[in-house]
């Protein structure tokens, strides 16, 4: 069991995350972390342990963006690590993901004969890694629609992407949603 959050709007969007991050934190303990936009940037901050310990490490940034996406996580797959910590990164697609990737190992093996290099233990960043050859293609939201169709599984997920900074996609099992 995980927690996940985006909001995109125009607030700054990395209190209000963080605040809903500390109301899911019973969904998991091991770790958290969040992505937000930052000099048409996406910077990702992650760690080992609680909210708290989020919040600590990004008091003396106090970044400030319109689009922010977390994750607090129970880890599924792979050890409770910093490396294995939501959100995850493929090149410009960054994402926090909820549930279960059954044919993880299959997509993971597609995609490592793609050129794709993996540095968690996670299931999330093979999602992560598929959207992102999707996104090579085609706008966010088409990306990931044509990559969870490749997905099987019970799946909650937020993601964002570099080049398209006004707009959070989210899905739930298969149901697709675009904010703008």
């Amino acid at each position: 069991m995980c927690g996940i959050i985006g909001y995109i709007g125009t607030r700054n969007a990395v209190p209000v995350v963080l605040e809903g991050l500390r109301r899911l934190e019973y969904r998991g303990y091991d770790s958290a972390g969040v992505a937000f936009f930052a000099d048409h940037r996406i910077e990702v901050r992650r760690c080992s342990g609680k909210i708290q310990d989020l919040a600590s490490l990004l008091e003396s940034e106090n970044p400030f963006s319109n689009t922010t996406i977390g994750h607090t996580r129970w880890a599924t797959h792979g050890r409770p690590s910093e490396e294995n910590a939501h959100p995850h990164r493929s090149g410009g697609v960054v994402l926090v993901h909820n549930g279960i990737i059954e044919n993880y190992l299959p997509l993971k093996k597609m995609l490592l004969e793609k050129g794709y290099t993996f540095t968690s233990e996670t299931d999330t960043e093979v999602l992560c890694h598929l959207i992102e050859d999707y996104s090579r293609r085609c706008p966010l939201e088409d990306a990931v629609r044509e990559a969870l169709k490749e997905v099987k599984g019970s799946y909650a997920l937020a993601v964002i992407k570099e080049e398209e900074p006004a707009k959070l996609s989210g899905s739930k099992k298969t149901a697709l949603w675009l904010l703008e």
